[in-house]
């Protein structure tokens, strides 16, 4: 069961949210067909949260952190510390990459509840070459 649902990075949350990304128009045609559940971890909650502030100010962050929060717009996973120590043996293992600590992550937490998609924009779930990019 959990192959089917997909996991959504903070560059797909971002290009839904800002009508300004250069990715908005791709991103809102994905999201709109998408028929599966779509899952994010409480690290993407907080990086998407950071920069939804920083860019767009809290009135946006605050409403679209409350969806999150409240699991309506997908299921929140936290990352456990199997996944942080996970997370930092990748981190570690592809040095030459661009890979934020968060990256890592998401790339354990997708491995350990084995979902294979992710909605991402970012080039790093490409380089990891272990999901399938929508």
């Amino acid at each position: 069961m959990s192959r089917n649902r997909i996991f959504i990075d903070t560059s797909a949350w971002y290009a839904i949210i800002d009508k300004n990304d250069q990715d908005h128009a791709a991103a809102v045609s994905k999201i709109q067909i998408l028929d599966r559940p779509l899952v994010t971890s409480n690290y993407i909650f907080d990086e998407i949260l950071t920069l939804l502030k920083t860019r767009l100010g809290s009135t946006i962050a605050i409403p679209f952190g409350q969806k999150l929060w409240d699991q309506e717009a997908s299921t929140l996973v936290r990352i456990t510390e199997e996944d942080e120590t996970r997370a930092w043996e990748i981190f570690r293992q592809y040095e030459d990459k661009g890979f934020s600590f968060t990256d890592c992550t998401s790339f354990a937490l997708m491995e350990r509840i084995e979902i294979n998609t992710v909605f991402a924009f970012d080039d790093h779930f490409v380089q990891y070459g272990k999901f399938t990019i929508l």
